[in-house]
């Protein structure tokens, strides 16, 4: 083998490395954590959370930095309430109490499963308090809805899904 193979074998296998090490570092095989809004698109049954998101103008806050805890209702939540409330609520002149609903669900920082069942109540990012019980070995928000799923991580924080709206006592 003469130097120019040996020469453009070593270049050839440089030239792999440098990919390969690229690949590991910051590759596809990585995933990264989606951040609230993209978890709840993908999951599928939280559309109308997700469209109610984005016609209070809450995306690119529930896409900040946080973190944030959101209680997420269900589209079968959200379905609970009453006939045409839901329509009514995304109309533009309902925006800002479409915005203290929605921001009624969210609690500044990573609240885990395991510290929710130790609190009685927790201040919203909407500013009221949202009661807090263990009952019958759930979690239940509000005295009505119940905590079915939690601990969804996110990058930017965690979600807990709810089985009903639950409403500000301003609202």
């Amino acid at each position: 083998m003469n130097i120019k193979n040996k020469m453009t074998g070593i270049l050839g296998m440089a030239v792999l490395a440098i990919f390969s090490f690229s690949a590991i570092a910051g590759g596809s095989y990585k995933k990264k954590s989606k951040d609230i809004v993209d978890t709840a698109v993908a999951a599928g049954s939280f559309n109308t959370l997700v469209a109610a998101v984005k016609a209070a103008g809450l995306v690119d806050t529930l896409k900040g930095d946080g973190p944030f805890t959101v209680f997420a209702p269900t589209d079968e939540a959200f379905a609970k309430l009453p006939a045409g409330t839901i329509e009514n609520l995304l109309k533009p002149e309902n925006k800002a109490q479409l915005a203290s609903i929605l921001t009624y669900h969210v609690v500044s920082g990573k609240v885990k499963a395991k510290d929710v069942v130790s609190l009685t109540e927790a201040k919203t990012v909407q500013g009221d308090k949202v009661n807090i019980m263990v009952k019958d070995g759930g979690v239940v928000l509000n005295g009505n809805s119940n905590v079915v799923s939690t601990d969804i991580t996110t990058s930017n924080g965690v979600i807990h899904v709810i089985d009903t709206v639950i409403l500000p006592p301003t609202s």
